[in-house]
């Protein structure tokens, strides 16, 4: 932060040779005199004597001036200044002190001019020098205010002033390493200088290197302990070591020394905002925006809590308004993005996203979000050169995206590896405030948490519910921890009633529902569904119980604090294992499971009502729009082209994803009749009716079916499938392995398209087929629930008996 102005007291009496005048000299002296003693407000009276007598008296009019300039009395100050400069404009220290004036009032242009002329008439004056490099840099002109610094440094070498706002200078040019040593010539000079010591905890935060910083911003409140500034720098460094309760005691130390201190009461709400205590972090946002109601980051703050508050108008509103006072801010950009995104109005979150991404082209995490955008769309033009940009940043550990957006996009276990583990350093670091959970002794039941904010009318609640009905009750002691609040819900109340304790946490901090956790006893904490919406990692990296586990998850988190990861041998073949920072548990069969309970409804849905033709062979594919790709649509419309009377059914989506589709596949030569689009059923078991109509489910590669190819399994529509290398892209495998149709499982997309076009041409053979899969829906393991859930317990059986001999977590099995 630059350094405030600071005029010496002799140096207003060196910068000029005063004229003799017979009326007033001996005033004159005595105003010198005075000021040689520090006694401004005695010398202003006398050098105001001075102009009553003789108004036009350059001495006492710049004299005046500069002592304006020292009280503060800006306008003043440019006022006597610029009349003496009528007077004698050759007058260096007149012009350099005008500047100062100028500046101060924010007159920065007219403060350059005045600073132009003083240097013109004395070359070798440091000190304007220094004060035109402090215009220029609140101009934004930062390389033209590091000239002048350096300057001002080429005449007087130890300048402290001169370095530490070169390292501001340096700062907001990005060149963090050679702000650095600027501010630690500053100190080396004067050690005891507040600016630059803040200065360099702001160059060491900036080059992530938040202990150092924290280190610097301490020296800074030792020297000046009543410097608000300070206290908000270091809250914001704490913010970004994760240690929030800190931070919020910085923030208010700062806040009482500055009430007013919008920053500040923004910066807090920043905070609050981590520790999921949205109504409070928009408090202080609010109080901030009445302070300063021209502050862009406040307003985008706020509504990036209101987008995770799903208040999502309310949320574009406050981003349009920080883009209105700052059109180039690429945070309000991404934040109007996330929300354009949530609202599936996808063509215009990705207008946004692409602003951000040329202004900030390596903000954290935007890439990845922005090719998921596109996959999401169908919009898959140049695509490709951006995925190649992103796997190279990768490689060089750059955060450019969270784990669930690559999975669709690149079929590289070592890149997903590292993506999860960029992303978990980074948002979810090892938190160690709560301690080590000391050894428990060994109980009667083991006490299971399962942790999800998916406890509500959602896939995963209708697909687990049986489970934790089924649970052992005499061995396991079930207790849900549900990071979403009570939605009313049918299937949230047979949960509740499945759960030893279903659990509201959706109000509380991550730390707290790890201390909740350890304070129930909690022996296994299992995290279902790993990075996806609104799931709490936070609470695994404070250790929310000895045990913890990633079940359900579509990767690995790439977390040290997980332990286990529930797969089976084909989602997770073991020669993958290396891939996984967690170690694996397998189960016998699919990892997959289902509920018994989900049945089709006795709805009978026709062909005609959803827009089918009779006659045709239905193919079909109701995968999620971001697992579609260039490849897929490419081999479907040559297994298209090859069965003649035959349509593909996709679910809609979205009206982008629709029209981007039907583009592609009229590309490639099919007709927009031979692509019919589903309307959403909102009844579980009317969607399941209604995928009998279909005869064969063409399976996506990368990111293939899961619950979808569950279900049309269930209906009795077989799956064809070609696995991937990753987790994502081989459950579908699992399933048909789990059902006995391992046939269905190919190896290449040449043979994905011969058995496709095969099955649909050779009508005694998909015949046979349909059949063995209604016979095994009977008899496989992949419907048995109650034998799944007795395979679960054995794995949670062994993690334990692992825990209690103090053996570390290994990868574990049961026949």
């Amino acid at each position: 932060m630059p350094r405030p102005p600071n005029i010496p007291k002799r140096n207003l009496l060196n910068q000029f040779k005063l004229a003799p005048q017979h009326r007033v000299a001996p005033l004159i002296e005595q105003g010198f005199a005075l000021l040689g003693e520090g006694k401004f407000n005695e010398a202003q009276n006398i050098y105001e004597q001075v102009l009553a007598i003789q108004p036009n008296h350059f001495d006492a009019l710049q004299l005046l001036g500069a002592l304006s300039v020292q009280t503060k009395q800006f306008t003043k100050a440019v006022n006597l200044l610029t009349k003496a400069l009528k007077i004698n404009p050759n007058h260096a220290a007149c012009y350099s002190n005008r500047g100062i004036a100028l500046k101060e009032l924010g007159r920065f242009e007219e403060a350059l001019i005045s600073y132009e002329k003083a240097i013109r008439l004395a070359p070798d004056f440091v000190k304007t020098y220094f004060n035109r490099g402090n215009a220029l840099q609140e101009l934004g002109r930062f390389e033209e205010a590091l000239v002048s610094y350096d300057k001002a440094i080429s005449i007087a070498p130890d300048y402290a002033e001169a370095h530490s706002n070169r390292g501001n200078v340096l700062k907001e040019l990005g060149r963090f390493e050679e702000s650095l040593i600027s501010c630690d010539k500053a100190i080396s000079i004067t050690h005891d200088y507040v600016e630059a010591h803040s200065n360099r905890g702001t160059a060491l935060k900036e080059l992530k290197r938040f202990e150092e910083a924290l280190i610097s911003y301490e020296k800074a409140i030792s020297i000046a302990p009543d410097y608000a500034e300070l206290y908000s720098n270091s809250g914001i460094t704490l913010q970004e070591l994760k240690r929030y309760n800190e931070a919020i005691t910085h923030f208010d130390k700062a806040l009482t020394l500055k009430p007013e201190y919008a920053e500040a009461w923004s910066n807090k709400g920043t905070t609050l905002h981590k520790l999921k205590r949205f109504h409070e972090a928009i408090a202080h946002h609010d109080k901030a925006l009445i302070l300063k109601p021209e502050y862009a980051e406040a307003w985008s703050n706020k509504g990036a809590i209101l987008n995770e508050l799903k208040r999502y108008d309310e949320a574009i509103a406050h981003s349009n308004r920080a883009l209105s006072l700052k059109p180039d801010y690429a945070e309000a950009l991404t934040n109007k993005g996330v929300c354009l995104g949530e609202l599936k109005r996808y063509d215009e979150a990705i207008v946004h996203y692409d602003k951000a991404l040329s202004l900030k082209p390596d903000m954290d995490w935007l890439l990845g979000d922005f090719l998921h955008t596109k996959m999401k769309m169908g919009s898959w033009d140049h695509l490709q050169d951006k995925v190649n940009h992103l796997t190279d940043k990768l490689l060089v550990h750059e955060k450019v995206s969270a784990p669930f957006q690559i999975l669709s996009i690149v079929d590289d276990l070592s890149l997903h590896q590292q993506c999860a583990q960029i992303f978990a350093q980074d948002k979810y670091p090892v938190n160690p405030v709560l301690g080590p959970i000391a050894k428990r002794q060994k109980n009667q039941k083991i006490r299971i948490g399962y942790f999800s904010a998916d406890f509500k009318e959602h896939p995963i609640a209708y697909l687990t519910a049986e489970l934790f009905e089924l649970h052992n009750k005499n061995q396991f002691e079930c207790i849900g921890f549900s990071f979403s609040a009570e939605d009313q819900s049918a299937i949230r109340q047979r949960l509740s009633s499945a759960f030893n304790q279903l659990i509201d946490v959706s109000d509380m901090p991550d730390e707290q529902i790890a201390q909740l956790s350890r304070d129930m006893g909690i022996d296994i904490a299992v995290n279902l569904g790993g990075y996806t919406t609104d799931n709490r990692i936070g609470a695994f990296a404070c250790r929310a119980a000895p045990i913890q586990v990633n079940y359900l998850g579509v990767s690995t988190m790439g977390a040290s604090y997980y332990d286990y990861i529930v797969s089976d041998k084909v989602a997770i073949p073991e020669s993958s294992q290396a891939f996984y920072t967690e170690k694996v548990a397998y189960l016998p069969h699919s990892c997959m499971l289902d509920d018994s309970h989900r049945v089709a409804s006795t709805r009978i849905f026709s062909k005609q009502e959803c827009g089918l033709p009779e006659d045709a062979f239905i193919f079909c594919c109701f995968n999620n729009d971001y697992k579609f790709n260039e490849a897929v649509l490419e081999s479907w419309s040559k297994i298209l082209l090859s069965v003649h009377h035959s349509i593909l059914w996709l679910p809609e989506n979205h009206e982008t994803f629709r029209i981007n589709i039907i583009a592609q596949f009229e590309k490639r030569g099919i007709e927009s009749n031979r692509v019919i689009f589903a309307k959403r059923v909102d009844l579980m078991a009317d969607h399941l009716a209604r995928c009998a109509l279909a005869d064969l489910f063409l399976d996506t590669h990368l990111y293939n079916a899961h619950t979808t190819a569950l279900d049309f399994l269930k209906s009795g529509v077989p799956v064809l499938t070609r696995p991937s290398q990753a987790l994502v892209g081989r459950i579908a495998a699992s399933l048909l392995n789990a059902i006995g149709l391992e046939e269905m499982i190919t190896s290449t997309q040449e043979e994905y398209e011969a058995l496709a076009i095969q099955l649909a041409t050779e009508p005694e053979k998909f015949a046979a087929l349909k059949q063995k899969l209604r016979d095994n829906i009977k008899t496989a393991p992949l419907f048995d629930t109650p034998q799944y859930t007795k395979d679960l317990e054995a794995i949670y059986i062994q993690m334990y008996e692992r825990y209690q001999h103090d053996l570390e977590p290994e990868s574990i099995a049961i026949a």
